[in-house]
């Protein structure tokens, strides 16, 4: 749940938890002051890079010669809203509707580029690529959950179920969305939802049928039998977990109405990557007991699985880090880094089936059904009007707190794929995707079906998977937020000429926002529900999906804030840079910081192994005043602008939650040196992100834009 800085080419999670030790604003303050004319909000026209420049010809071509051979470009833009987030009245922030119908209205100009500009010769290879890449990472981690939650709910939810929810909301999300970047699916935070709610349910739901083992004290006599019976008018898990799901559909529906998803723009990377770190660490989690499932068959099994396991996921995490590597061609590498997720799963499907001991060790496969029926004796509507209304009420509760998990993870995952570190340039629209995430969590009810919602690891890896990338000196300047300015390129080409060629990096130069990749997952994924499919899906082991766990898992291990700040604290003094922006910055006060976050992610991994784990979105969630009210009175504005960064971040992104970022308690000397940020980013030409794994350095108070390498 799911802004976070992302290298070229990383693995399918390393986007999942935020940067390591991004310099930054800090959080925006309450509306309260207002800006001046000039510097309140966006600029009046945000432009669209709706035909790509040709690559160059070759090298010292002059600047004036290379803009010359360029196509004219087409302005596309979108409006600021009327009233940025200072100006705004209660009466205004919660106008009903007002929010969707902004959304809508700033997206709707884009509608038919979203679906032309893939099928644009120059973004082929970009879109086919993206497509299974995020068939591949969406699928099969929202299978492997499968396994864990078919066993952990009496079958209630099997192989179809999960196909048929991930088919609906991608469907729905790359047709009606204003956010197609976004990618949302069955993850494994609802799995842990689900089986706890199964496991409250049965509790609630059993009677002691000897009168005598009503007390505790009689329950302790070994001389008694005590047993217990189902309530006669209690419902089946699926008709209550439906009324759940309807509960949770209609808060959806109210938050988005009275935009409430407008105070995302509070949510930091103090928050966000502690909710990464929890999404990484409880993959790894499954992944393990996924295995230890596996020594349930014969010692053999097992311990062939754990090999399997590792094996997946050592392969997959060493072939997408091609790309940082000087062997071959850069398009290879950059292949090889995009299809090592497919390809790994293709390989370790026939791997387990090689003839002789290695077939003979015996260990699991996924079990599948009838194609688009069902796991169980069921019909695919839920009896959900059978249910007595005191179960109704009794579900309310925990259809709230889906609905703050939900607003908490599919906001988030949003931002991220649509973050300051990619190069977006289409509005983001919050509002009208939580109500139609709300739609979608009302069929699923229905349906019976596992509840989909953002995808933390996979919406920004989609949007990685879009961007065009290119090499550049490693001395090269890029703009603020890490993008390449290619108004550069000319006078850099012509000093290689001068000199030997110099050390390369990879950026990004621009992204492919459009539909096709989000529909066609939608497709393949649809397809994969037919028979055929489904025969080859049981090939596969329960000890491949293991590894997808952790090599998921891992990458938001790897690249989580919280795990940087403190290997920083950890290092020796003398071997770190002397640039490194964390430097700036006391150490008891870097301490404290990772402290906070650290006793929340004990505190959310703890709740979530206890029956009253569907409780964790509350905790999470109470990262977000924690870090508003109290966190600016232990920190500095400048050691904050260190430490932290808003998750929302972007230009296109803000345009969807009341504008650019205001002060932090009435700071104006920070607030007119970031709208002068925002407005230059605003006008600068569409740029590439810097992909090296560095830290940027973004406009505050104490320091410019400068970048400081990471160690």
């Amino acid at each position: 749940m799911d802004g976070t800085t992302t290298r070229s080419a990383v693995s399918p999670s390393s986007s999942s938890s935020g940067a390591a030790t991004r310099s930054a604003s800090p959080l925006p303050a309450e509306r309260g002051r207002r800006p001046t004319s000039q510097r309140g909000g966006f600029r009046d026209h945000v432009d669209h890079d709706d035909v790509n420049e040709k690559p160059s010809a070759g090298r010292g071509r002059t600047l004036a010669g290379r803009h010359q051979q360029q196509p004219q470009r087409k302005r596309l833009s979108f409006s600021p809203d009327r009233r940025p987030w200072p100006e705004r009245s209660t009466v205004y922030q919660f106008r009903p509707f007002r929010g969707m119908i902004t959304d809508v209205r700033k997206r709707l100009p884009f509608y038919v580029s979203d679906w032309t500009e893939a099928f644009r010769p120059c973004n082929w290879e970009r879109t086919i690529g993206a497509t299974i890449r995020i068939y591949f990472l969406n699928l099969f981690p929202a299978l492997a959950y499968t396994i864990d939650m078919n066993i952990r709910t009496g079958g209630n939810y099997g192989i179809n179920e999960t196909l048929l929810a991930s088919v609906l909301v991608a469907l729905t999300f790359s047709v009606f969305s204003v956010q197609p970047l976004t990618i949302v699916g069955v993850t494994g935070l609802i799995n842990l939802f689900n089986y706890t709610t199964y496991d409250i349910l049965g509790a609630i739901q059993a009677v002691i049928s000897i009168p005598e083992c009503k007390s505790r004290r009689a329950r302790a006599d070994p001389a008694l039998t005590c047993h217990t019976e189902r309530q006669p008018d209690a419902p089946n898990f699926l008709q209550f977990q439906a009324w759940a799901l309807i509960w949770s559909a209609i808060t959806h529906w109210i938050i988005a109405i009275f935009n409430i998803s407008d105070y995302t723009r509070f949510i930091t990377d103090m928050t966000s990557e502690t909710f990464g770190l929890y999404v990484g660490v409880i993959y790894i989690q499954k992944g393990v007991e996924l295995l230890v499932y596996e020594f349930d068959l014969s010692d053999q099994a097992g311990w062939f699985s754990v090999v399997v396991a590792i094996l997946f996921a050592l392969s997959v995490y060493f072939l997408e880090r091609t790309a940082t590597l000087s062997f071959g061609p850069f398009w290879l590498r950059k292949c090889i880094t995009d299809y090592a997720f497919a390809a790994g799963i293709i390989f370790y499907t026939g791997f387990v089936h090689i003839p002789g001991h290695i077939k003979e060790t015996g260990i699991e496969f996924l079990q599948v059904t009838r194609a688009f029926y069902p796991s169980t004796d069921r019909s695919w509507v839920i009896r959900f009007w059978d249910v007595p209304v005191k179960w109704i009420f009794v579900s309310l509760p925990f259809g709230c707190l889906v609905t703050l998990l939900f607003y908490f993870d599919n906001n988030v995952s949003s931002v991220m794929a649509q973050s300051r570190g990619f190069p977006v340039k289409r509005p983001a629209g919050f509002h009208w995707d939580f109500f139609l995430l709300g739609c979608v969590t009302f069929v699923a009810g229905i349906l019976g079906l596992p509840a989909p919602n953002g995808l933390v690891p996979q919406a920004p890896v989609h949007t990685e998977a879009l961007c065009v990338v290119k090499m550049v000196s490693e001395d090269t300047k890029l703009t603020d937020g890490g993008f390449y300015d290619e108004e550069e390129e000319g006078a850099i080409e012509k000093r290689w000429e001068e000199m030997a060629p110099p050390k390369m990096k990879v950026v990004r130069t621009r992204l492919v926002e459009q539909r096709i990749s989000h529909f066609a997952m939608a497709l393949l994924t649809l397809g994969t529900m037919t028979g055929p499919l489904l025969v080859t899906l049981s090939l596969m082991s329960r000890a491949m999906f293991a590894g997808i766990f952790i090599v998921v898992g891992w990458g938001s291990v790897e690249g989580n804030g919280i795990v940087h700040k403190t290997l920083f604290l950890l290092r020796d003094h003398n071997l770190t840079p002397r640039d490194h922006a964390l430097l700036k910055v006391r150490p008891k006060k870097i301490w404290l910081f990772v402290a906070i976050q650290w006793v929340f992610f004990v505190a959310i991994v703890a709740i979530s192994e206890t029956i009253a784990g569907i409780g964790f979105p509350v905790i999470i969630t109470l990262l977000i005043p924690v870090r508003y009210y109290w966190v600016p009175r232990w920190f500095s504005l400048q050691e904050l602008s260190v430490l932290d960064a808003p998750t929302a971040n972007s230009a296109a992104t803000l345009v969807s939650l009341g504008g650019p970022l205001q002060p932090e308690h009435g700071h104006t000397d920070f607030y007119r040196k970031h709208q002068d940020d925002e407005e230059a980013s605003l006008s600068e030409p569409i740029p590439a992100h810097r992909d090296d794994g560095h830290l940027r350095k973004r406009t505050t108070p104490s320091a410019t834009s400068k970048e400081v390498s990471r160690s």
